[in-house]
């Protein structure tokens, strides 16, 4: 079982440009394909293949799953571009490209033509219990149905790509996690208003795409209006306060090891 209900797709296509045939013994491509989108033609075909795969689905909308963003590092073959690449898909502050948010297909397709290019953002895309389009590295692309899509397939072929069937997506979702996870519900921020009632101040990282974070300092004055701001299904976590003795925290900070400070800004969020 995958997260929300979701059942793993019985048929998985990983979509390719990589000839099998130039694959020795451990299926390692040797082949003289580049690693990267052409930007033409090639990405063009797999944007094609998806299109064939979800209308052959009846899928008209697609679900953004856990998307998110270059952070400090970013190891695509292709640098990553400003604003991630999602200006004219979203806003430029990210509204919309949430968990959950649900896009028409030809937004997808632009999100997977993204993706094939390194621009910084990532997502899984999915109709649930009928389609899945993941992008992985190198120009893999896992599409997941509850058919076979047999036109779809020999569409693909058409294309000049390749579709091989496999067992599952390595990007499906992962659910044997041993973190602690709750939802955050009206007893999730009736905790907070207590702890933050008795007079200790709290931080809230409020983590609305995957990369990219916001931090709030929550107190009886501020918790109602960072609540009404949160991004619909962002990942919250709750610290200590802060330590207003910025000379004491800089004296335990390791001489050799990345480190992170939080400076508090004045406004309520």
């Amino acid at each position: 079982m995958l997260e929300d209900g979701n059942v793993q797709l019985p048929y998985v296509h990983r979509v390719t440009k990589y000839d099998p045939a130039d694959r020795d013994e451990h299926g390692h491509y040797t082949g003289t394909e580049e690693t990267f989108s052409d930007q033409g033609e090639v990405e063009a075909a797999y944007l094609q293949a998806v299109a064939a795969f979800a209308a052959e689905a009846c899928v008209e909308r697609l679900s953004v799953r856990e998307p998110g963003v270059v952070s400090l590092a970013h190891f695509g073959v292709e640098p990553p571009l400003e604003g991630f690449g999602l200006a004219g898909i979203f806003p430029t502050d990210l509204t919309g490209f949430h968990d959950g948010a649900e896009v028409p297909v030809d937004i997808g397709l632009e999100l997977v033509r993204l993706m094939l290019r390194d621009s910084g953002a990532w997502c899984r895309l999915e109709a649930e219990g009928t389609l899945a389009v993941h992008v992985g590295w190198d120009q893999y692309l896992y599409i997941g149905s509850s058919g076979p899509c047999e036109e779809a397939s020999a569409r693909t072929r058409a294309l000049g790509l390749f579709p091989e069937r496999l067992e599952a997506s390595p990007y499906d979702v992962e659910t044997d996690s041993e973190d602690v996870q709750r939802p955050a519900d009206d007893d999730f921020w009736a905790l907070l208003h207590w702890t933050v009632g008795g007079r200790r101040a709290v931080l809230l990282e409020e983590t609305y795409i995957e990369g990219a974070s916001r931090w709030h300092r929550l107190t009886p004055d501020t918790i109602d209006t960072v609540r009404a701001g949160i991004g619909p299904r962002a990942r919250l976590e709750v610290w200590p306060d802060l330590n207003p003795d910025i000379e004491a925290v800089l004296g335990t900070l390791p001489t050799e090891d990345l480190s992170m400070g939080l400076p508090q800004d004045p406004s309520p969020r």
